[in-house]
């Protein structure tokens, strides 16, 4: 009876122990199925936030690089428009230098041609003023005055002549010309006085500025006047 009770009691023992040993079991297959999917979410949640964030990286750095073109473009543009700007200045001012040297070059070959051309007056050179009445005497004493030698009054004499007959009062019906130096318009001799359409001097003094400022001499400007007819 002892030994069937003994007997009893190892098999229980054994049944418990092998029903623990099944639990177990279960438990540690159930664990084992559990902690991978939990590593492998794990794992996949770390992937996500690394791809987020290298487009996060990448959008960043795109848009870097877009401002940094940006301003590489502008900067180039300016640089460009710089050196259009420049070159049309250079090219404005060596139009304007090969202007200037061309119209100085066109002035000297038509002062030497005039020089070439002119028929100075070569006749007899009045002694003083006194030789002359009138009108011709103002001009002659003037002329004197203005710096002018006496060699250069037989010039003035010839081409005043021409124009008025010295008469201080002469007018041109064709072209309005007016005075002894027929200025064009009279107005002009305003400059010398206000009297100019009523006094010799006036005019005279007039006359010989511009001539001195245009020919030089009496004598250049009668040889242009007997080249081309007009001074």
């Amino acid at each position: 009876m002892s030994r069937l009770w003994s007997r009893l009691g190892a098999r229980t023992a054994a049944v418990a122990l092998l029903s623990v040993g099944v639990a177990g079991g279960f438990y540690l297959g159930e664990d084992r199925q559990t902690r991978p999917s939990d590593a492998t979410a794990q794992v996949g949640r770390v992937e996500i936030e690394q791809s987020r964030y290298a487009q996060t990286e990448h959008v960043v750095e795109s848009a870097r690089y877009q401002t940094e073109l940006r301003s590489a473009q502008r900067a180039e543009a300016a640089a460009e428009l710089a050196a259009r700007k420049a070159a049309a200045e250079r090219a404005a001012r060596k139009k304007r230098e090969a202007e200037a040297k061309a119209k100085a070059a066109a002035e000297e070959a038509a002062r030497k041609a005039a020089e070439k051309t002119s028929k100075p007056y070569d006749g007899p050179i009045p002694a003083s003023c006194s030789e002359y009445s009138g009108n011709r005497k103002i001009g002659c004493a003037m002329l004197v005055d203005a710096g002018f030698g006496m060699d250069q009054m037989p010039c003035l004499d010839r081409l005043w002549n021409k124009e008025s007959g010295w008469n201080h009062q002469a007018r041109n019906p064709s072209s309005g010309a007016y005075g002894i130096p027929q200025a064009l318009p009279g107005s002009k001799m305003g400059s010398a006085g206000d009297d100019w359409q009523t006094n010799p001097a006036t005019q005279i003094e007039w006359g010989l500025g511009y001539i001195k400022g245009r020919y030089g001499t009496p004598c250049r400007a009668w040889a242009h006047s007997q080249d081309t007819g007009w001074y």
